[in-house]
């Protein structure tokens, strides 16, 4: 069994910063990319920024030069520090992994249970 948990979410005022963490655990063998996803009050899902192993960090156009994720390899953990926020930032954030559970397995996305993000203007 594997599992995403996140921490860090809360409520700031427009300008501030968070950081959220993710750490993944259980049965894992390897993990290929983790990622942040959010998805606002009756809007789809995004990325937000994911991180593949090795790879280059993506990020969604409307985060660039705010937003920053890392990982800690070691720890299977993933960070996302979010500076300058706004309103427009207020969602639910979920932890993404892609990964592979055995050597011979295939890759498969596990996700985290989600932590609210609140900016007020």
């Amino acid at each position: 069994q594997v599992q995403l948990v996140e921490s860090g979410g809360g409520l700031v005022q427009a300008g501030g910063s968070l950081t959220l963490s993710c750490a993944a655990s259980g049965n894992i063998f390897t993990i290929n990319s983790m990622g942040w996803y959010r998805q606002a009050p009756g809007s789809q899902r995004e990325l937000v920024a994911n991180m593949p192993s090795g790879g280059t960090r993506n990020y969604a156009d409307s985060v660039k030069g705010r937003f920053t994720i890392s990982r800690d390899n070691a720890k299977n953990m993933v960070y996302l520090q979010m500076n300058s926020l706004k309103p427009e930032d207020t969602a639910v954030y979920y932890c993404n992994a892609e990964l592979q559970r055995t050597r011979w397995g295939g890759r498969f996305p596990y996700w985290g249970q989600g932590t609210q993000v609140t900016v007020s203007s």
